[in-house]
């Protein structure tokens, strides 16, 4: 399937998990593969369209390389085709890496990511503007360069943010909670690297003791709409586990919340931390299958054949011979058993 043109703008705008990114470099036309878990999963936006998202808060989880990032993808794509106002973040992990400044608010006690949030506000605006011009602000929100009120507009209080970096943060948790009261679109807040957000942050404070993910102005927020906390009155909140940093792990408490198998000890002497617990209560675990089927890797075999990406012949024996070597998995099928061999 590939992406139409408002599905990929989108995607250009949020941008994509790094793996992803690589795989869209050798492709012409931006693409991927429906499988039965993708119909499973638009199916439960389509009902989570005219309920809260308390209702709907889904985390993919399975092996390394299944296609956990691509389904979130296709969830995404697809939620904004339907003229959802969507919320993608690819990289959850640059969140809590100390990548971005961060400056400490007192009045919320929690540390602000100008740069981050206000580069999200941008992007978000590009991508959700036909949906939110005209919808107006219903509280009232006197900022120190400008009053925004019930004769604002949600642009008007996006502008806020990408004039003033220092409120951006300020803005976008406004922003989310304006989202969350309103009811003529469905909302859709999607998160890669989603156990990043329940893992100890590379931020330091003042005295350089590290900084939880949660006292984190915009991870907070992301944790409060992922427990129920908050809700939009109209979407789903989803999330895709990523196995491939270490320094990031998904932690015990995510692990149990998700009925998992824990990597690490968990008896009932290993402590947990209560507010990692409290937001990751009634998240749901959506598991996507370790390999594919066979119909489903002959699809991913076409694509890339016909972008030319490939040096083997096409034929059923090469075909099985790369699916076996790979055992099923996705990424494995594709990187290993198909980029990484030369036609003699």
């Amino acid at each position: 399937m590939a992406f139409p043109t408002d599905g990929s703008r989108a995607l250009k705008a949020y941008g994509l998990p790094t793996n992803v990114l690589v795989d869209y470099m050798l492709l012409a036309t931006p693409c991927s593969v429906i499988r039965q878990v993708t119909v499973d999963v638009l199916d439960i936006l389509d009902k989570a369209a005219n309920t809260s998202s308390a209702q709907t808060r889904l985390v993919f989880t399975g092996k390394s390389g299944c296609g956990k990032s691509y389904l979130l993808l296709q969830a995404v794509q697809y939620a904004v085709q339907k003229d959802w106002i969507t919320l993608y973040i690819p990289r959850a992990i640059n969140l809590v890496n100390s990548s971005t400044p961060y400056v400490y608010d007192p009045r919320t006690q929690t540390y602000g990511q100008p740069a981050f949030a206000q580069q999200l506000l941008k992007r978000f605006a590009d991508v959700n503007e036909a949906l939110i011009k005209d919808m107006k602000v219903q509280g009232s929100y006197p900022f120190e360069e400008r009053m925004i009120d019930s004769t604002s507009t949600l642009t008007d209080l996006i502008n806020v943010g990408l004039e003033y970096s220092q409120q951006a943060p300020t803005v976008l948790n406004t922003l989310l909670s304006e989202l969350a009261q309103q009811t003529k679109a469905p909302v859709l807040l999607a998160i890669d690297d989603f156990q990043a957000l329940y893992n100890m942050s590379l931020y330091r404070d003042p005295y350089y003791k590290p900084v939880k993910a949660y006292h984190l102005s915009l991870p907070r927020t992301l944790l409060e709409f992922a427990s129920g906390k908050q809700a939009f009155k109209r979407g789903a909140v989803l999330g895709a586990l990523s196995m491939q940093n270490t320094t990031f792990r998904p932690p015990l408490e995510l692990v149990e919340a998700l009925g998992l198998e824990p990597a690490q000890p968990s008896g009932p002497y290993v402590p947990r931390e209560k507010e990692l617990v409290e937001y990751a209560q009634g998240l749901k675990n959506f598991p996507v299958p370790d390999q594919l089927t066979v119909d489903e890797a002959a699809s991913i075999f076409d694509v890339w054949h016909s972008a030319k990406a490939l040096h083997i012949p096409r034929g059923d024996e090469t075909f099985l011979s790369k699916f076996t070597e790979s055992g099923g998995n996705a990424r494995e099928f594709v990187k290993k058993a198909l980029l990484q061999t030369v036609a003699l």
